[in-house]
């Protein structure tokens, strides 16, 4: 799906026009690392870095079911993923906001473990079961799905920022 694209010329330097939502995406596919922003069911924030996957026009990311970012997403599923550069002379920063539903369909599992293994190496190999990914030894890894609502993007050098609604 391709998302309604516009620059927010207050936060974009003069001239500055809409980074294409395909050099949006790439980065999102490519990155490595992402934070994570949840919240504590006491209202405050928690962040923490994660590896998490672009695959099919949503993020998904996992966590064992006892972990901070687990338990705050049973209390509000509102999350925000980021990844980019720490640099104001070039490169991209990129923020999506959305809702974290489980994702437990063995198909999409299936097809996520081996997107995992394709991005990350085979340290990062999953078997699927009891709806979610199991490590070796036993232990489940629940995986959630990041639909965006919004995707901002922040172009450094030139200034631009640029939002995609979908």
């Amino acid at each position: 799906m391709e998302p309604i694209t516009e620059i927010d010329a207050r936060y974009s330097s003069e001239g500055a026009v809409a980074t294409p939502w395909e050099q949006t995406r790439e980065l999102l596919e490519r990155a490595e690392t992402y934070w994570l922003s949840t919240v504590r069911p006491d209202g405050r924030p928690h962040v923490t870095t994660l590896i998490a996957l672009w695959h099919e026009g949503a993020m998904y990311f996992t966590t064992g079911p006892e972990e901070r970012k687990a338990l705050n997403l049973e209390a509000n599923r509102n999350v925000a993923l980021t990844t980019g550069v720490s640099s104001m002379s070039g490169g991209l920063d990129v923020v999506v906001e959305g809702v974290a539903e489980r994702a437990t369909d063995p198909a999409t599992l299936k097809s996520l473990s081996e997107a995992y293994v394709a991005k990350y190496g085979s340290d990062w190999a999953f078997q699927v079961g009891e709806g979610g990914f199991l490590h070796e030894g036993g232990g489940l890894a629940l995986v959630f799905q990041v639909a965006p609502r919004v995707v901002l993007s922040f172009r450094k050098g030139d200034f631009a920022q640029t939002r995609y609604r979908f």
